[in-house]
């Protein structure tokens, strides 16, 4: 995967703000036009894998998870963090397995997103996983994860209708909807 590399930074030295096991808040001065300082927060991720797992040529599987943060059930493709020593297709693998119990024969990559960045330092990686074999889910301790096989015409309707709320799930349907059947987006 190419994408953008990020420009060097126009920002001084950085305070950090908390560590937590997956992140950094840092507070950053942005060096302004006029030569003065401006205080941002930046929130720095090791980066991130999706991947748009599809159940045959008509299914694709989901999941559906309570999100803390919004409060409220979402319906997702299964994603995670890089959060270990791996290739970008080895944690997409084991994110699959781990939330929706699937091994995938083929995971191709179709590119990558900034999360957010505005305030987040987060590249997610995205995967078309294709030749699924059923298995058992290994969640991590606390997580909830429902997978749901849906109808791939439905899935990409929910993007469209605004049922699936989830950035990266819009997003990677919507590109894999283009590679698939360019017609399904109007």
């Amino acid at each position: 995967m190419s994408g953008i590399e990020p420009k060097p930074s126009r920002e001084s030295e950085a305070d950090e703000l908390l560590e937590t096991s997956r992140f950094r808040v840092l507070r950053v001065h942005e060096v302004c036009r006029d030569g003065s300082l401006r205080p941002r927060e930046v929130i720095e991720h090791p980066g991130s894998v999706a991947i748009v797992p599809l159940v045959d040529e008509d299914h694709v599987c989901l999941i559906e998870v309570f999100r803390r943060a919004v409060g409220c059930s979402l319906l997702e493709i299964p994603a995670g963090t890089l959060d270990r020593v791996e290739s970008l297709e080895e944690a997409a693998a084991r994110e699959l397995a781990e939330e929706t119990g699937y091994r995938a024969a083929s995971l191709e990559p179709i590119g990558g997103l900034w999360m957010s960045p505005g305030i987040l330092r987060e590249r997610m990686h995205l995967f078309i996983a294709s030749g699924l074999q059923p298995g058992p889910q290994a969640l991590e301790p606390g997580e909830t994860i429902e997978p749901r096989v849906v109808a791939w015409s439905e899935a990409v309707a929910m993007c469209r209708d605004g049922r699936i709320e989830d950035a990266k799930t819009v997003a990677a349907l919507l590109l894999t909807a283009q590679r698939r059947q360019p017609s399904l987006l109007g």
